[in-house]
């Protein structure tokens, strides 16, 4: 069984030998090539070098297109500057002013230089790969690229002060992503990721007035073109639930502090939980033999429907020991 055939199996509900390792890897894999995330966050040749790395050496079953939020903002005109051991900074947000919302423009992803860099990633895999490993494209949620655009204080203002202006960007944010994620699609990516971090900022009734009906939206698009979608919210969730189960997605990450017994009790079985692991706590300064016990008991909370994972991503300091226990083969009973 190939790590494609594997991850494709579990989300089929299918039986497998042992879960499938999906953990996200940034700035950990370009330092554990010898890199920086500057090089990682700008050059899909250091990203990809770095992914394909840690696959090799750990084991993962997926390839990760994913290095910061700012694709599509630098897409809509924002300037980033890269950092070698820091995300990349958003220097100017797109949209100063909520009354500028009909000046912005849905980039074309191909002439959108970082927008390109993360389709090329997708082209590499699977040029050099073909179906051996399950492949992320990634797009920002509507919350997210919105907040993006805005700056995160004044999209979280705007969400109480100008609830219909803010309706209508996140509109352009999906139409904008729907596009990018066909494009990605086309190019060899299996799965979409959807980061939405600032809905765990959210109240429960705020996301499913003005973001759920996005959210959805952009779901069923993906969906739409036969790929899977893997959505990532860090953070608690769980007042987001109510909504959420209603959108189509495949998988779910969850976070260190999320209750996988309570998640998988909510969610359909068919969708996938991914994780918990505490990234810093639990796996960078954790011991190997509590690594494994805490995987186990995530496998048994989560039931066959289950991915291995951190809360969020692997991060830089993390022992190589550590990420090899974290990604032995957990069988499946």
């Amino acid at each position: 069984m190939t790590p494609f055939q594997r991850y494709q199996a579990v989300l089929r509900g299918e039986p497998v030998d042992f879960s499938p390792r999906i953990p996200i890897v940034m700035q950990y894999a370009a330092e554990l090539i010898g890199s920086n995330y500057g090089a990682f966050a700008s050059d899909y040749n250091v990203l990809t070098k770095a992914n394909l790395h840690c696959a090799e050496r750990f084991g993962f079953e997926q390839l990760s297109t994913i290095s910061d939020p700012y694709r599509e903002t630098a897409g809509f005109g924002a300037p980033i500057k890269f950092h070698e051991n820091a995300v990349p900074e958003c220097l100017e947000h797109p949209l100063a002013d909520l009354d500028d919302i009909s000046s912005l423009t849905i980039p074309d992803p191909w002439e959108a230089p970082r927008m390109r860099d993360r389709m090329e990633a997708i082209r590499f895999y699977r040029e050099h790969t073909g179906d051996q490993y399950s492949v992320l494209g990634w797009v920002e949620g509507p919350g997210a690229l919105a907040a993006d655009l805005r700056g995160v204080s004044d999209f979280l203002m705007d969400l109480l002060e100008e609830p219909e202006a803010c309706a209508e960007l996140m509109k352009i944010c999906v139409d904008a992503n729907i596009r990018y994620a066909k494009e990605q699609i086309k190019l060899g990516a299996d799965t979409i990721g959807v980061g939405d971090a600032i809905c765990s900022q959210i109240s429960g009734a705020v996301y499913e007035d003005l973001i759920w009906p996005e959210e959805k939206r952009l779901v069923d698009a993906i969906k739409a073109e036969g790929a899977t979608v893997r959505m990532h919210i860090c953070g608690q969730t769980k007042h987001l639930w109510p909504k959420l189960k209603e959108v189509p997605i495949d998988i779910l990450d969850c976070d260190h502090m999320v209750d996988m017994t309570a998640a998988r009790q909510v969610f359909p079985a068919h969708v996938v939980l991914a994780g918990n692991i505490d990234p810093v706590s639990g796996l960078r300064f954790g011991k190997p033999e509590d690594i494994v016990e805490k995987m186990r008991a995530c496998q048994s909370e989560a039931g066959s429907g289950f991915m291995v994972a951190a809360g969020c991503e692997i991060p830089p300091g993390t022992s190589e020991e550590n990420v090899q226990t974290l990604c032995q083969p957990l069988p499946v009973a």
